[in-house]
């Protein structure tokens, strides 16, 4: 158990070191860390802090020197410390997220999804690091494509079609409602990788292009195997 889980209002000064000056813009926001370190804890591989802090904090992270620079690396470290734990834990991940608009209204999941995605290819080729198993990862994570946009920019690239407008709106709010799933889901399928455990495997499972077994004549993917079902 992580001795010194940070608090609500460690959280907030957090968020209030990360627009300070000395990183003149360039620093992530809590959100997008909160994603992207979920992937490099969930992965297959571990990430340095080398690695995943300049991208994290930029430029000014070179200012080691500078107080607001230590005190912010030592809340992120234990905010890294924080979700790892939890993960492990099997306990639930409340993501953190911005509003789109001063409305307030909607939030902003695609950016949890596309930092969570970059996040993941810190740590190498996730696919190819999957090896058998590649395609139950890319199950998994077709919920934070959906929610990113990538999903269906691919599928209608392809020339296949997508979903109406009212079925998308269900289909993302369903995946945003589960998203801490979605992201527990990924990091048990690392770690039971690692341990050599099973992974989820479905016998006889339709190819995501084949004709869908339920016989509606749609593909596999688009039918019972759209995002919504994987989960």
């Amino acid at each position: 158990m992580n001795p010194a889980p940070l608090n609500d209002s460690e959280l907030d000064h957090l968020e209030e070191l990360l627009e300070s000056e000395v990183f003149a813009g360039e620093a992530m926001r809590l959100d997008e860390i909160q994603a992207m370190i979920c992937a490099i804890v969930s992965g297959p591989q571990p990430v340095a802090p080398s690695i995943w802090l300049p991208e994290v904090l930029g430029k000014g992270l070179e200012d080691a020197a500078n107080p607001i620079v230590g005190e912010t690396l030592e809340l992120l470290m234990r905010l890294n410390n924080d979700i790892a734990a939890s993960l492990m834990a099997e306990d639930t991940i409340a993501p953190v997220l911005y509003p789109e608009d001063e409305s307030c209204k909607t939030y902003d999941y695609a950016a949890w999804a596309d930092s969570y995605v970059f996040g993941a290819g810190l740590a190498g080729d996730w696919y190819e690091l999957a090896g058998k198993h590649a395609d139950d990862l890319s199950e998994l994570l077709e919920p934070l494509f959906l929610l990113n946009g990538m999903l269906k920019e691919d599928i209608e690239k392809s020339g296949e079609r997508w979903f109406a407008p009212a079925e998308e709106a269900r289909l993302v709010s369903d995946i945003q409602e589960n998203l801490p799933v979605v992201v527990q889901s990924l990091y048990n399928f690392w770690r039971n990788k690692r341990l050599g455990g099973t992974v989820r495997h479905e016998e006889a499972k339709s190819g995501r292009n084949d004709p869908c077994p339920c016989g509606s004549g749609r593909k596999y993917k688009q039918c019972c195997g759209r995002p919504d079902k994987l989960n």
